[in-house]
């Protein structure tokens, strides 16, 4: 039986990324970020968000894409992975859609320069739209996570 959840589309570097609403804390605009050192190059820093001190990960450099400086439609989607709080760095965050559960194949081993460990899925949508749901858990693999909890401690 077929079922819908809802999905944040987020753009990265001329792709379409989905993460589950469910998952998502806020979206914020892009904001001063503190490095700290000792951290892989794709962790930014930290935010300081209403009171709270959170990580932030650039997602193309997570990904092994080219970065590039933020701009007007940079957002910092701020989401929950096993009970950390996460700021990801997308190029725009643009729409909140339904997709039927039923849409989403598995992904192929690469998409768009990116490995299938990080990937859910590939949902259609309509006849040309193709939305790339992403593996939270696999984003942060375990060892980051315990760097991250480290920073936010």
């Amino acid at each position: 039986m077929s079922e819908e959840i809802k999905v944040i589309v987020f753009g990265l570097a001329d792709e379409e990324y989905g993460i589950e609403v469910e998952k998502v804390r806020t979206i914020e605009r892009m904001m001063p970020i503190t490095r700290v050192p000792k951290t892989p190059a794709f962790i930014k820093g930290v935010i300081n968000l209403r009171g709270i001190v959170l990580p932030i990960i650039d997602l193309r450099g997570r990904f092994g894409l080219q970065e590039t400086e933020p701009t007007e439609s940079s957002r910092i989607i701020i989401v929950a992975v096993n009970d950390l709080e996460v700021g990801f760095i997308v190029d725009a965050a643009n729409d909140v859609i339904d997709i039927d559960t039923d849409s989403i194949d598995l992904p192929p081993e690469v998409v768009g320069g990116i490995k299938a460990k990080y990937l859910h899925g590939v949902a259609k949508i309509g006849d040309n739209r193709l939305l790339i749901m992403l593996n939270l858990s696999e984003v942060l693999n375990k060892k980051e996570i315990i760097q991250l909890e480290q920073i936010e401690g």
